[in-house]
């Protein structure tokens, strides 16, 4: 078991729950707006769905990992080029950070968990995003690929709700510096971009 592709999964993992996103700014807005036990439960209902996307994934990478080298070759190139067109979207894309309060709505915490839920398993990027971002950290010869696709869908799931429950619980502080501090939406912008080249290299140059 290779400790040390576990430990780089979580740090592209917590920078990409970091750089700002539908999800996180979900969160931030319903929090701001419904309390923390609000943003809280759509923390629960968007990691919640993270685990539909790993046993789709798990399912049906490992039966082309068991069949083929070279198919498996296609699926990693395919990633790299992906998190390549990401990165480029993101730098198209506005700096700013928009926190559109007003339309956030107060719901119950159980319509507010489904809402994450169903936010996140009906979203197509998101399986194409584990795609993508899993199977270039396969991090043991032993294990079967299921486990380790689990493994790594439960660190993910962890990090995520780590994070996530942070900007939840610090929505106030969050939301107001970010509106005071325009050059932070610059630097989570790069460090956005910084992370999905990277883990395309990664990706391009790891063995399977």
């Amino acid at each position: 078991m290779n400790y040390e592709i576990l430990a780089g999964f979580v740090l592209a993992s917590s920078a990409l729950a970091i750089a700002p996103g539908p999800d996180n700014i979900f969160v931030l807005t319903q929090s701001v707006s419904n309390g923390v036990k609000s943003g809280l439960a759509t923390v629960a209902g968007l990691v919640s769905g993270c685990l539909v996307h790993t046993t789709l994934l798990a399912f049906g990478v490992s039966e082309i990992i068991k069949r083929s080298d070279s198919l498996f070759f296609g699926i990693k190139l395919f990633g790299a080029i992906y998190l390549l067109y990401l990165a480029v979207m993101v730098y198209r894309s506005d700096a700013t950070i928009l926190l559109d309060e007003k339309n956030a709505s107060t719901k119950g915490l159980s319509k507010l968990f489904w809402k994450g839920f169903t936010m996140n398993v009906l979203n197509p990027k998101v399986t194409i995003f584990f795609l993508a971002f899993f199977p270039g950290f396969l991090f043991s010869d032993e294990l079967h690929t299921i486990i380790q696709f689990y493994v790594l869908g439960i660190l993910f799931m962890l990090v995520a709700s780590v994070i996530f429950g942070l900007i939840a619980v610090l929505a106030g502080s969050i939301s107001s510096y970010l509106l005071k501090k325009p050059k932070a939406g610059i630097f989570l912008k790069w460090l956005q971009i910084v992370v999905f080249v990277l883990i395309a290299a990664y990706l391009l140059l790891s063995d399977k």
